[in-house]
């Protein structure tokens, strides 16, 4: 029996990996009749006010707003393309669970399309890969997407 993705969850951090996973997922959901679960993590922040007047806007809501304006790209792109089955999620927390566990399992996702990340070796090493935790720890299917080789 062929399988079809019909649920392809698609984290994007604003780096040209994420976006180029996101513009394949949208085909591959297109080929499928699917759809695509576009989501950005905010990872909770370890840095506090300490003790002076907190800001105007705090950390969270300035990243949950650029969160919610990659998402709104992401959807403008796909709309662009005439595709609009793009369901946008924010989610709190670490992005390595939540894309490759939490979110997976809430949106009944059967697919996972990662950008290979932008990090390079050293940051690699020191924060482990996002990409290799996914593939390890998923119960799905992870593709993760190469970048193309046009330059910049």
């Amino acid at each position: 029996m062929e399988h079809t993705y019909q649920t392809i969850l698609v984290g994007i951090d604003g780096s040209n990996q994420a976006k180029e996973a996101f513009e394949k997922a949208v085909e591959v959901a297109r080929r499928n009749q699917g759809k695509v679960i576009v989501a950005t993590v905010i990872e909770p922040q370890t840095n506090t006010t300490m003790g002076y007047a907190p800001l105007v806007e705090s950390i969270v809501e300035i990243e949950e707003r650029n969160a919610k304006e990659m998402i709104q790209e992401a959807k403008a792109y796909a709309a662009s393309v005439a595709f609009d089955a793009v369901e946008g999620v924010v989610a709190f927390g670490s992005a390595k669970t939540a894309l490759s566990k939490e979110l997976p399992k809430n949106y009944g996702v059967d697919l996972i399309m990662v950008g290979q990340s932008g990090l390079n070796a050293v940051e690699r090493f020191i924060t482990g890969s996002v990409a290799s935790y996914i593939i390890r720890e998923a119960k799905c299917d992870v593709l993760v997407v190469t970048p193309s080789k046009e330059v910049e």
